[in-house]
């Protein structure tokens, strides 16, 4: 396939390599919905590439790393648990409200779906300025004359609109199953966020539902921290959600010294954010991230070739983390510690 044999070229040397590929296949619509966060920009997959989730799942289990499915996924639970060869986790968002959830955590417990996430920072969709100028809702789930003016710039990147098309088109989500209507329109997804915040007194009911181990994702602070420590969380994941959400927010690796601190060993700290190269996550190792996530570093080779451009990503990341720990004369990962880094220098306390 050309997306193959583009991704494994000399081009694709970095993460922003992958993102350049991303832009040049997508229209300006979808890779600004990609690409862009919330506001002044300070600070979902299938719709990408058909390979979609389960192309990252894939290229996750076959790299030897786990892979986080959000609710708002164009493929199933199921499928995509099948994809991988690795650990797979459910990220919930409560969608459709507790009765859809709790059918959701039941397919996920039954297809041995690992852990479960939850995201605490998305009480409403963030301002996300791009879209809104792009007409995304007028090109995902507007009438068709409302879809005329955005035809130049879809056949402008035929390879993408050709696949999209094939595919089936906008993807509704069959994670998100609501009684006597199915599957949820993926534009009715803002809407239907703006029910869906999760309160600390959701940990309990969820706790009941899910046996397993929870994850608590979009902490920022020592007390959300600690909170979430109280409330029953294995592992806290330090994120601004990549900006997406609320702008302006402090970057993640800035307050994980902190987080680490207040959980003071209770749970595991995770971090995403801001994740281009294989340096960034040995600075979060050394500043007591226990591992690290990516969201657009992954995104943009899914959009640019698929799944082998999931695979390429990781590969670009597992090499340049392998080459800064020898320049730093550290023989292993679990060797990483503050020492490493000059705080005061890189701005962080």
């Amino acid at each position: 396939m050309s997306g193959r044999r583009a991704v494994a070229s000399p081009r694709a040397v970095n993460v922003e390599d992958l993102r350049r590929l991303a832009r040049r296949r997508l229209p300006r619509v979808v890779f600004d919905y990609l690409d862009g966060g919330a506001e002044d920009e300070v600070t979902y997959s299938r719709l990408m590439h058909p390979d979609g989730e389960c192309g990252a799942a894939r290229a996750a289990g076959a790299a030897g790393t786990a892979y986080i499915l959000s609710t708002i996924s164009g493929y199933t639970l199921e499928e995509v648990k099948a994809a991988s060869s690795g650990p797979v986790w459910y990220q919930l968002y409560l969608v459709g409200g507790r009765p859809v959830a709790e059918a959701a955590l039941e397919r996920a417990r039954d297809a041995g779906f690992a852990a479960l996430v939850v995201t605490i920072d998305t009480a409403v969709a963030g301002m996300r300025e791009r879209d809104l100028r792009n007409g995304m809702t007028e090109l995902l789930g507007g009438s068709l004359p409302a879809k005329i003016p955005f035809l130049p710039q879809l056949f402008a990147h035929p390879s993408w609109l050709t696949a999209f098309l094939v595919d089936g088109g906008v993807p509704r989500l069959h994670n998100v199953v609501i009684p006597g209507e199915g599957p949820m329109p993926l534009m009715d997804v803002p809407t239907a966020l703006a029910r869906a915040a999760v309160r600390w007194e959701d940990l309990r009911w969820l706790r009941e539902m899910w046996r397993g181990p929870i994850v608590i994702k979009g902490v920022l602070t020592a007390d959300d921290a600690r909170h979430a420590v109280d409330e029953g969380a294995v592992a806290v994941i330090v994120s601004n959600h990549g900006g997406r959400q609320l702008d302006g927010v402090p970057a993640s690796i800035s307050v994980l010294p902190e987080v680490v601190t207040a959980v003071n060993g209770q749970a595991e700290v995770l971090m995403d954010g801001g994740i281009r190269r294989g340096s960034d996550i040995v600075k979060a190792l050394c500043l007591g991230a226990r591992a690290v996530l990516i969201g657009r570093a992954y995104a943009y080779g899914l959009a640019a070739a698929g799944e082998a451009g999931v695979a390429r990503a990781l590969e670009i990341l597992r090499t340049d983390m392998e080459r800064t720990l020898r320049l730093l004369g550290c023989g292993a990962v679990s060797r990483l510690d503050r020492s490493f880094v000059a705080l005061q220098a890189a701005g962080y306390r």
